[in-house]
C-alpha cells in the first residue's frame, strides 16, 4: 500500500510525462475498472512519480457499486478518502498543475481529477472534459 510517506516525488520530467498521458487517455470513454476517475487520477499519479496507487484495484472491478464496495472493504469510505490517505490535503487555491482535485458529481459521488492551469481534467462518459477550478471541492498534493 502506498502511503504519504512513501508515495514517491515527482519525477524530473513529470509535466512531460503528464501531458502524454492526458492525451493517451483523452478519447477513451469511461468505463469503471478499466477507465473512471479513480483510475484516471491513478494513472497521471503513476505518470508524474512512477507510483501506481491503483494496482490493486484496476480491472477488479465493473460497476462503480462493486469498486466503491471494494474500497470500503480495504477500510476507505470511497475514492476521495483513498487519495486522502495517500496524498496530502491542501486548499483548493493553493493547489498546483498536477495535484488531484474532488468535484462534485454529476448526481452521484464527488468526482476526481487532475488540475492543469485554470482548469481541472475530469472524465466525462465521452471522455475527458475540463472544468472550472472553481468547483473544487478538496484538492491533494503530489
Amino acid at each position: 500500500m502506498i502511503t504519504p510517506d512513501r508515495l514517491p516525488p515527482r519525477r524530473a520530467d513529470w509535466r512531460a510525462r503528464l501531458a502524454q498521458y492526458v492525451a493517451s487517455v483523452a478519447a477513451r470513454p469511461f468505463r469503471p475498472g478499466a477507465h473512471d476517475c479513480a483510475l484516471f487520477v491513478a494513472g497521471a499519479v503513476e505518470a508524474m512519480t512512477g507510483a501506481d496507487a491503483a494496482r490493486d484495484w484496476r480491472g477488479t472491478y465493473r460497476t462503480l457499486a462493486a469498486g466503491q464496495a471494494a474500497l470500503q472493504s480495504a477500510g476507505f469510505l470511497d475514492h476521495v478518502d483513498f487519495v486522502a490517505a495517500i496524498c496530502p490535503p491542501v486548499a483548493p487555491s493553493l493547489a498546483q498543475v498536477g495535484d488531484l482535485a474532488a468535484l462534485p458529481g454529476d448526481d452521484g459521488p464527488a468526482a476526481l481529477g487532475v488540475i492543469q492551469g485554470g482548469g481541472v481534467y475530469c472524465l466525462s462518459p465521452g471522455g475527458l472534459v475540463i472544468v472550472s477550478r472553481l468547483y473544487i471541492e478538496k484538492a491533494f498534493s503530489i
